[in-house]
């Protein structure tokens, strides 16, 4: 094989074989060799598409572990104990993104645009469990801060 064949089948090989490409030259250099991943794409791909049911429901140690862990990870510097603040109430009954268990338990593993960073690298699924439960169990505040979705 000739030299000018080998230039043209590398390129096109490499277009083919199904392996994310990152520019060579040019583009924004920060951005090279990033890798960028649709979030429902990615969660459609994996069991987290479906958590399943939460292990914890109704379990006071594992709601009072949510709670001390929601005050640590400062939760409710954003979300003002729960009632809403600069994030959105997590006890009003009103959810942006569905208030299931598992819904509740995609907001935190993967985050949600505008603000919510997701913490699915940082806590292990029972964690994040616990934090669910914690939400869950909140009580709906007299006077409703936010605003229905």
């Amino acid at each position: 094989m000739n030299r000018t064949v080998l230039w043209v089948l590398v390129p096109v090989w490499a277009a083919c074989s199904g392996r994310p490409s990152t520019p060579a030259s040019g583009g924004n250099p920060a951005q090279a060799g990033v890798v960028r991943y649709d979030q429902a794409e990615f969660a459609a791909s994996t069991s987290l598409a479906d958590p399943g049911t939460n292990p914890f429901t109704g379990n006071a140690k594992a709601i009072e572990a949510g709670r001390l862990l929601f005050s640590s990870m400062n939760c409710d510097g954003c979300h003002g104990g729960g009632e809403g603040w600069v994030g959105p109430s997590l006890s009003d009954g009103r959810w942006r993104y569905g208030g299931s268990d598992g819904a509740v338990f995609r907001s935190v593993y993967f985050g949600r645009p505008n603000g919510m960073p997701g913490y699915g690298e940082l806590l292990a699924p029972q964690v994040i469990w616990q934090l669910v439960s914690y939400i869950r169990s909140l009580p709906v505040p007299n006077a409703v801060p936010t605003q229905s979705w």
